[in-house]
Parts: structure tokens; C-alpha cells; sequence
């Protein structure tokens, strides 16, 4: 058996095709959705990340808008433009982009962007609304994931599945939209003993651990689909998943590649959560409801 490939940047170009019409309903009618992003320092990694997410935006004609922040600058900076971000009508979406330089609470500062414009979906309302089974903006990278594993044609509820790795950003979110889905799910970390014990008994397996090579053939179950959401650069410079690509895809029936799976969807469903927030503003200024737009509301998300 040799798996078939799940292309996230067919699905991602296929998106950004049906967002530019979105995008363009929404300016007919005098909206358009604004995505800001707040860059604290100077990493190279950020910069590349940053650049893609605006490269996104020109794409499907979404207004892109920046703040750069010296790595030295305080918390209270950073939650000032997270405030007049808030507050600004031409603004759909807020993300600031991480990690943060260490003299910054995290966790403060995404609690300081508005409920309504959380497009990276980690504020704690929108992650409290996973676990109830509604939110207004599912956090990107799982969503991208549940997308391409539709596009198998695969019902998850009933299967086994594994999810390897346990971060907020990633593992916990997923695992919690995948049980709304009815699928049966084991949720394994740094500290699960026996990681094989549990991957080869999956029937879906998401790998989100930030560790090269770390799911080879022997762990995986003849037939499985295999979601490798990690990207690590190699010394050589290649840049490949948590999954070994071409041990695993002689066992599997459908696999993602590194690069060219998750990571594209990631970018393309912020750019779904911008539009969405976009629409949502707009329905509800134009139904003057303005309380459901101030207070957290799922009603019309």
C-alpha cells in the first residue's frame, strides 16, 4: 500500500479562491475585513510567518495591518496596540504573533484581545466554546486539519484517534474538535509511556510533537490516515514533519506531506476567521445589535 497524499495547498488555493468572492460580496456592501498583527522583536522565524500571513491577506484581498515592537518593548505596550486594535472598526481580526519575549505574559496579553476579533482563536472563551461544542473562531491549525481529513471522505465518528502532542495551540484544541465529531480520542505527550502501544492502535493519527522522525512505520496501523502537523528545519537545512514520510507512507492510506500539508491550511482558515468576524460585524451592525457585538456571543458566528 502506498497512501495517497492529502495536499493542503491544493485545498488551501481552492479556499482563498471561494474567500476572494466572500471578500468581495463584503466590499459590495462597503465592509472590508482587516486583519492586524502585533510583532514583538526581530526572530527570523516570525518575520517569515508574519510575511505569509500578509502575503494571505493580499491574496484574497483582505487589508493587512502591522505593529512591530521592539524586543525590549513592555507588556503594557503590547496590550496598548492590542487596545487600540480592539477598538478600531476597520479591524476583523487581532493575532499577535508568537512567542513573546520572556518578560511578557502571554497569556495576559491574548486574554487582552477582544472576544470578536480572536481569530487565532486562543482567547479562553472561544477555547471554553470547544469544549461545549460551539466557538466563534476554532484555533487555525485544527481547523485546517478537520478540513483536510474531510477531504479523505472519512467519517471520524467511532474511529480511533491518536493525537501526539498535548500543546493548547495544537493537541488539546484538536482533540476537542474531534470529539464533538463523535471519534473516540487518546491524547498523548512527553510523558505517555509506550508511544507505540497507542499510535499503532489508531485508525486517524495527528502528530503534533516538534520532533523529527519521531512516528516511523512500525508505530503506525496498516491502512491508517496520518495528519504530520510538525515543521523542523534539519541541520542540512530541509525542513520535514514529526513523521517519517517515506517509511510511513508504504503503511498508510492517506498521509499529509512536510511541507505542503497543514502549514498552508493554517494561514488559509486565519484568513477564514477574519472574513467570518468580518460577516459576523456586519450582520450584526446592520441589525443594530450592537450588545450581541460588545458582549460574547455565539449566536451569530
Amino acid at each position: 500500500m502506498t497512501a495517497r497524499i492529502i495536499d493542503g495547498k491544493a485545498l488551501s488555493a481552492r479556499l482563498r479562491a471561494e474567500f476572494r468572492q466572500r471578500v468581495g460580496r463584503l466590499v459590495d456592501q462597503g465592509v472590508i475585513p482587516g486583519l492586524a498583527v502585533i510583532r514583538v522583536g526581530d526572530d527570523p522565524a516570525s518575520r517569515i510567518y508574519v510575511g505569509n500571513k500578509v502575503k494571505a491577506c493580499e491574496e484574497c484581498g483582505v487589508a493587512s495591518f502591522q505593529q512591530a515592537l521592539a524586543a525590549d518593548a513592555s507588556e503594557a505596550d503590547v496590550l496598548a496596540g492590542i487596545r487600540q486594535f480592539n477598538t478600531d472598526p476597520a479591524i476583523h481580526g487581532i493575532l499577535v504573533q508568537l512567542p513573546l519575549p520572556g518578560h511578557i505574559d502571554v497569556r495576559r496579553v491574548l486574554e487582552a484581545i477582544s472576544v470578536n476579533k480572536d481569530v487565532d482563536g486562543f482567547h479562553l472563551y472561544n477555547v471554553g466554546g470547544l469544549v461545549v461544542g460551539n466557538t466563534i473562531f476554532p484555533p487555525c491549525t485544527p481547523y485546517g486539519v478537520q478540513l483536510l481529513l474531510e477531504t479523505t471522505g472519512t467519517d471520524v465518528a467511532g474511529k480511533n484517534v491518536v493525537v501526539v502532542g498535548a500543546s493548547n495551540i495544537v493537541g488539546k484544541p484538536m482533540a476537542l474538535m474531534l470529539l464533538q465529531k463523535e471519534a473516540t480520542v487518546t491524547i498523548c505527550h512527553a510523558k505517555t509511556q509506550n508511544l507505540a502501544q497507542h499510535t499503532i492502535l489508531a485508525d486517524i493519527l495527528i502528530v503534533a510533537a516538534g520532533k523529527p522522525g519521531l512516528i516511523v512505520p512500525q508505530m503506525v496501523k496498516e491502512g491508517a490516515i496520518v495528519i504530520d502537523v510538525g515543521i523542523n528545519r534539519l541541520p542540512d537545512g530541509r525542513i520535514v514533519g514529526d513523521v517519517d514520510f517515506a517509511g510511513v507512507r508504504e503503511k498508510a492510506s492517506w498521509i499529509t506531506p512536510v511541507p505542503g500539508g497543514v502549514g498552508p491550511m493554517t494561514v488559509t482558515m486565519l484568513i477564514e476567521n477574519t472574513l467570518r468576524s468580518a460577516e459576523r460585524a456586519h450582520h450584526l451592525r446592520k441589525n443594530n445589535d450592537y450588545q450581541d457585538w460588545e458582549t460574547p456571543s455565539i449566536k451569530a458566528g
